[in-house]
């Protein structure tokens, strides 16, 4: 793991987790999901849903991503959240996007540090909206607010956007991965997505870290968070303690 590419550019891409069977089992979960929930609800309202589905619990807690986690952040690792991101190809579907954004600023934690892999659950390449990532942007901080799209379709939780003029386009980086690879992005990291253009799903799950030290911010966060200790040892006890939902 490149702890110094990540601490410079805020990001480290295509990293091996899953294999092609595995990946495929973890797609057959996730289609079993569509068919009882629906596409609408599986594009971006399953939400820390490891508690229910054991299949996402395994992913989010498996000891190869665990592993690449704590190679950049240290010894003490809590997961704090899963948020599945899928987009679909065709009709409306395909307009929907992911606008410039860091993920901490409405996570309410403080401080302000979060670590996210992005789990290719289907292959995602420039074609079917891959993320993007501006090298380097964590370390000017977190942006007090951000600015509200004007475009439709945008897929986070309440329109937000960083404002395009402190997007340094030059710096933007294309994180395609194959199916089963993650990509680790620092939670002030700005990055987006673009509309999925192909004829093919781009089904991605974003597993939240962070070390224990990080504590709540009363009514500062968009989702509930409960926090479950995956490795080391939690001596802050910021967060009520979880047992893990699956053994």
């Amino acid at each position: 793991m490149d702890k110094a590419a990540y601490e410079r550019d805020g990001f480290v891409g295509a990293i091996d987790i899953f294999s092609e069977e595995e990946i495929g089992e973890c797609r057959r979960h996730f289609g079993e999901l569509e068919e009882s929930l629906g596409r609408e609800t599986c594009s971006i309202g399953l939400v820390s849903r490891h508690f229910e589905y054991e299949f996402i619990w395994r992913m989010a807690s498996d000891e190869r991503i665990v592993n690449a986690i704590s190679a950049l952040i240290g010894d003490d690792v809590m997961l704090l959240a899963t948020h599945f991101f899928c987009k679909y190809p065709g009709g409306e579907a395909s307009q929907k996007f992911v606008a410039w954004h860091q993920d901490v600023t409405y996570w309410g934690l403080e401080p302000a540090e979060a670590h996210t892999a992005w789990l290719a659950v289907d292959k995602a390449d420039r074609d079917n909206g891959c993320m993007q990532a501006v090298a380097g942007s964590h370390v000017s901080g977190a942006i007090a607010q951000h600015a509200k799209s004007a475009r439709e379709g945008n897929l986070l939780s309440i329109n937000q956007e960083i404002p395009d003029e402190l997007i340094d386009k030059s710096k933007v980086r294309h994180l395609e991965l194959e199916a089963g690879q993650i990509s680790i992005h620092h939670g002030k990291t700005y990055h987006c997505s673009n509309p999925n253009i192909s004829d093919r799903r781009r089904c991605g799950l974003t597993i939240r870290y962070i070390r224990p030290e990080v504590r709540p911010v009363e009514d500062k966060a968009l989702h509930p968070q409960t926090p479950i200790l995956l490795r080391g040892v939690d001596s802050y006890r910021n967060f009520p303690e979880t047992s893990p939902p699956f053994s």
